[in-house]
């Protein structure tokens, strides 16, 4: 079984891919600007004994969409990790920023999708080949300061939604939504003991909390069109802050 993992050097897309090998998988592992680690991981995970290619391409452009479809070849798992994130207040976003947000964010997911739909309608794991896109609970719940985010994150969930219902039953589609799993690194503790008090597991995710969530949901064949928010409960709680 092979998955392509975009993203996948790091953060979270590493954790994910670390997750994925222990479970069997051979990887190809899209990266954008991180080649030195994204090099270290692919050294580590051949070491382990699994299968490793790395491409690198810039996914805010249909090109570089092509360019890691046509490098991925036929994969049974597709995991939509890469993305954006900045803080930029409604009344100062660009057109720019705005369209690399959406292209990045939330067209590059269809893209993929779009371009490695025969590898995954003929895989043979079970329930059929499977599409994870990572979302995030400000896709569901807005945060103020991040309006282009959050909207590049609600249609993602969207589009999981309409592919689980056009793709099935041959493809599987769900995502997940991380809460607060790799704060801003430019916070104060003061600001991040402000974003805990709004969790109610009373701590931060981390990177291996989403992986555990991805590998549920490889190994849960009639599970499509879901989302999983990974968020400690954060989403049930109280208001949305930047983070």
């Amino acid at each position: 079984m092979r998955a392509l993992i975009t993203g996948g050097g790091v953060r979270l897309g590493a954790a994910i891919a670390l997750a994925l090998a222990e479970a069997g998988f051979d990887l190809v592992l899209h990266y954008a600007r991180s080649a030195d680690s994204a090099r270290a991981l692919a050294k580590t995970l051949t070491q382990s004994g699994c299968t490793v290619s790395l491409v690198q391409a810039d996914l805010s452009t249909p090109q570089g969409c092509a360019a890691v479809i046509d490098a991925a070849g036929p994969v049974d798992v597709l995991i939509n990790n890469a993305g954006i994130y900045e803080a930029v207040p409604a009344g100062a976003i660009t057109v720019a920023q705005w369209d690399r947000m959406q292209a990045i964010n939330t067209r590059a997911p269809f893209l993929l999708a779009q371009g490695l739909l025969t590898g995954l309608r003929a895989s043979a794991l079970p329930g059929g080949g499977l599409i994870v896109n990572i979302c995030d609970i400000g896709g569901q719940r807005p945060t103020p300061g991040y309006a282009h985010y959050s909207v590049s994150k609600a249609g993602l969930l969207m589009l999981t939604r309409a592919l689980a219902l056009e793709l099935a039953p041959a493809v599987r589609v769900n995502s997940v939504s991380p809460g607060t799993v790799l704060p801003p690194v430019d916070f104060t503790e003061s600001a991040l003991d402000d974003i805990r008090r709004t969790i109610p597991a009373g701590r931060f995710g981390t990177p291996e909390d989403i992986a555990a969530s991805v590998v549920f949901l490889v190994r849960s064949p009639y599970i499509t069109g879901q989302d999983i928010a990974v968020d400690g409960g954060r989403s049930v709680g109280g208001p949305m802050e930047a983070g």
